[in-house]
């Protein structure tokens, strides 16, 4: 290992939405309103698992899953990344595949809420979200269930430099 796990830390992975598309912005939060409890909040504070913040308008607003709307028992469904993909991201703006569509931008948790801020008050995005990170429990539940993570589910800190070679010296 290149480092203790007491080390590792798995921060945030953001997701910001260039587009709403044909939407009205009172469409879209009615419609999240069919799968998450949605309350205006001051910040971007998050209390847990299933909590998200979403950034629209200059407001930030908490959401968090209703009972249902996702399955406890399945280790990647119940990810926060899968609830927000499976409930408002693929159904509600069409994003059916983050990997390539071009309506999605990712922003790792150690560039902070003010760069979700940013991007939607500059322009660039219409709205952003801020997830609760991946526990390394999560993680590992995952890959003892032989499944495989979501795109964009870890940001890893701290990150090794690329094109490194690691030895260890007490080999």
């Amino acid at each position: 290992m290149a480092f203790p796990a007491s080390h590792l830390k798995i921060l945030d992975y953001n997701r910001v939405i260039i587009s709403l598309r044909d939407l009205k912005v009172s469409d879209f939060l009615q419609q999240i309103e069919a799968k998450f409890i949605l309350h205006p909040a001051a910040n971007a504070d998050l209390p847990g698992p299933t909590h998200f913040a979403m950034y629209l308008g200059q407001q930030w607003y908490l959401l968090q899953a209703r009972p249902g709307t996702y399955d406890a028992q399945d280790p990647v469904a119940s990810l926060d990344v899968s609830i927000l993909q499976n409930n408002l991201l693929g159904p509600i703006l069409g994003i059916t595949n983050p990997r390539t569509d071009k309506n999605i931008d990712f922003v790792g948790g150690i560039r902070g809420t003010s760069e979700l801020e940013k991007r939607v008050q500059q322009g660039t995005a219409q709205v952003a979200f801020k997830l609760y990170p991946t526990s390394i429990a999560q993680l590992l539940a995952v890959a003892d269930a032989g499944l495989i993570m979501p795109p964009k589910s870890t940001w890893f800190e701290p990150k090794l430099r690329s094109g490194l070679i690691i030895h260890r010296l007490d080999d």
